[in-house]
């Protein structure tokens, strides 16, 4: 019997046509394995099986997961990263974390006038469950370290949240209701871990990273059961000073509520595929 395997023409190119043909009628493919996204046991000839190859500079990782979690494709990462894919999916020890926020990207911040330029800001991400009526939803909650600007402004300001709401994000004004989802973007998990928010390309192009770990941020068993039975993820933004590094996923939603309360929150739901 063969398995029911996904092999997506993007892995068919990196890994050939002959390799990906071996998958598919089974000599290469694994009796189990352990989802690459949720963690849990997988079983190609009982249940559809996605094929996940992590490339990093010349190396790459052939892994697999429920294809419910994530679909078919080459997720691109550092070479630390790969290595931890690699302890990952051989067995070792992965330490899981509660919630945590994680470091981005640098965005640019504004300068201050007459006076030498700030240090650059970041973005930092928590990941929690949030509360909405009776069901809980996974989120993560974005806030700069800083004042963000427009691309070539020079002058004071912040400009975060406009820049997100001409993104297609949305004012939050009650947090008890779920976010519009936002089409083209959408959050990457794998290996158990959050990699990316990903933002659609015009015209249908490639997805590119808007927020990328420096190092996957852990996730809890809780944040990733709830995210693989909604498979969405709800995203959260507000400006520097607004949420902070809250430990408590109760104290996370009292801080937007506030936020809310105040205007400076925008939200948008987004698909957990990455693609």
């Amino acid at each position: 019997m063969s398995p029911l395997l996904d092999v997506s023409d993007a892995v068919r190119a990196e890994i050939g046509d002959e390799e990906a043909d071996r998958l598919l009628t089974g000599q290469n493919a694994p009796g189990s394995y352990d989802c690459t996204s949720c963690r849990t046991p997988g079983y190609p000839e009982q249940e559809r099986t996605s094929t996940v190859l992590f490339v990093g500079g010349d190396t790459a990782v052939l892994a697999f997961a429920h294809a419910s979690c994530i679909p078919s494709q080459v997720v691109s990462v550092s070479e630390e990263q790969l290595q931890g894919a690699v302890r990952s999916i051989t067995g070792e020890t992965v330490p899981a974390a509660p919630a945590a926020p994680a470091p981005a990207a640098p965005v640019p911040a504004a300068p201050s006038p007459g006076g030498p330029a700030p240090e650059q800001a970041v973005l930092g991400v928590t990941c929690g469950q949030i509360l909405i009526g009776e069901e809980l939803h996974p989120a993560i909650v974005v806030e700069p370290t800083g004042p963000v600007v427009r691309p070539g402004s020079t002058g004071p300001g912040d400009d975060f949240l406009p820049l997100l709401i001409e993104a297609g994000f949305m004012p939050v004004t009650d947090v008890g209701n779920v976010p519009a989802r936002l089409p083209g973007w959408s959050v990457l998990v794998a290996m158990g871990q959050l990699h990316a928010v990903l933002q659609g390309a015009s015209g249908g192009g490639r997805p590119s990273a808007w927020w990328q770990a420096h190092q996957p941020l852990p996730l809890t068993d809780g944040w990733r059961a709830s995210a693989n039975q909604r498979h969405q993820v709800l995203v959260y933004a507000a400006p520097a000073g607004s949420i902070g590094q809250q430990p408590r996923e109760d104290l996370m939603r009292d801080a937007l509520e506030k936020a809310a309360a105040g205007g400076v929150l925008v939200a948008a739901a987004m698909p957990l595929t990455g693609t």
